[in-house]
């Protein structure tokens, strides 16, 4: 399994800068599984529906979400989780989403150098 969980960048407004477009490259030139991370990612509860329906979208073969009863009592990572109704929300949310993507016939593997050759 190969789970994007975020790059660091100057960006402050986030944990960490998802990268989606590593998604659909990943699918291409591998057969493992790709999950996404929008709650490691984003750090901010607020975002993490946003980045999962963009993880849907492109792709994505599953979410790796933090939920937590009561987000402001968990002992670590409160301000990234969702409670159960935030959760269940999104959830619904998110079909209409997964039924918009993948287009990975679209995507040519012979585009992408893997590791580079610098």
């Amino acid at each position: 399994i190969l789970c994007e969980r975020g790059v660091l960048t100057f960006e402050t407004a986030t944990r960490n800068t998802l990268d989606i477009a590593a998604v659909p490259v990943l699918k291409t030139v591998s057969r493992l599984p790709v999950i996404v991370d929008p709650s490691h990612a984003a750090g901010v509860r607020a975002l993490v529906p946003v980045l999962a329906r963009a993880a849907a979208v492109v792709g994505a073969d599953g979410l790796l979400v933090e939920v937590h009863p009561t987000p402001e009592k968990a002992l670590s990572d409160g301000v990234q989780s969702l409670d159960f109704d935030e959760f269940e929300e999104m959830m619904r949310d998110l079909r209409r989403y997964i039924a918009i993507g993948p287009f990975l016939e679209d995507v040519h593997p012979e585009l992408f150098v893997v590791g580079g050759d610098d």
